[in-house]
């Protein structure tokens, strides 16, 4: 049987501040079927230069879906309540070390591939790491993981992913987590922004994707959900089972009778005259009453 993926839900900023609302999203992610739930951990001053936020009114705004430091905590509690993984993503240095106590691993954004000191950061931590590879060249994503390999990261799984927002179905390019594998020996999956059930299922059933990360809302209200690459949990929930039931029929390649077909081989027609069931079994027969 093939291993299912890691399936992540990303709250992104869809949460508004509201640690209410953030702790529906741990619910929603679990109960909808995922394995983790990964947050954002950004001040906007950190992240856009001030050329930007001096003429952008659009960027500033986004100081309003920054998460508090005092969410941290209790979105980890929650997770280690409902079963499920904790993670979140860094975007400057002081984040590693606010964001160290509580995840479970880091996921690192495709458009922080490029700055080392935030890959060494990470590494250096020892957890796991999740980075996704958005817009990237593969000697760009080969450079990453040799920091990520070099400040000591161990445990190294790699996104592909195609920063549109949304995706068109066209462009996901998923014969791409093969390359990806390919040349770094990493674990590779898909971040997924196309919002289309079948481009999950083949990421998965034929390129082998080893985690599935999926932008998440709960009732359509937040933030990026109207951008269209955010799914609602009763979307994402049956493309999640399905999965894990379609990849459950695998079995393990040994062929040989099922429990479920035990009974059925001694009505298979005889070898002698062609005619059901088996004569032994003819022999003894009795019609049930």
């Amino acid at each position: 049987m093939a291993s299912p993926p890691l399936f992540i839900a990303e709250a992104s900023s869809n949460h508004g501040r509201d640690l209410g609302r953030a702790l529906g999203f741990v619910d929603a992610a679990a109960d909808a079927g995922a394995d983790a739930v990964k947050f954002q951990l950004f001040r906007i001053e950190r992240m856009f230069a001030p050329e930007i936020l001096s003429r952008s009114a659009k960027h500033r705004a986004r100081r309003e879906w920054e998460l508090p430091l005092g969410h941290l905590a209790p979105l980890a509690e929650r997770c280690r309540a409902r079963g499920i993984r904790f993670s979140c993503t860094p975007f400057h240095l002081e984040a590693v070390a606010d964001l160290e106590p509580f995840v479970d691993f880091y996921k690192i954004a495709s458009y922080e591939l490029l700055v080392d000191a935030l890959l060494q950061a990470c590494g250096r931590t020892g957890k796991p790491i999740v980075l996704s590879t958005g817009m990237a060249r593969m000697d760009e994503i080969v450079r990453a993981v040799d920091v990520l390999r070099g400040a000591g990261a161990r445990d190294v799984t790699l996104l592909h992913c195609v920063s549109a927002y949304p995706t068109p179905s066209q462009e996901a390019n998923l014969s791409a987590i093969e390359s990806i594998r390919a040349a770094t020996g990493c674990a590779v999956g898909w971040s997924d922004h196309t919002r289309r059930p079948a481009v999950i299922e083949r990421a998965v059933n034929r390129w082998n994707a080893a985690a599935v990360e999926f932008h998440l809302d709960l009732d359509g209200s937040g933030a990026e959900y109207a951008a269209g690459h955010c799914w609602l949990p009763r979307e994402i929930a049956p493309v999640i089972a399905g999965i894990r039931e379609g990849l459950g029929a695998d079995g393990t390649g040994f062929k040989g009778p099922q429990p479920s077909e035990a009974e059925d081989r001694d009505w298979r027609a005889d070898p002698g005259d062609g005619m059901r069931p088996l004569r032994h079994i003819r022999a003894q027969w009795v019609a049930a009453a």
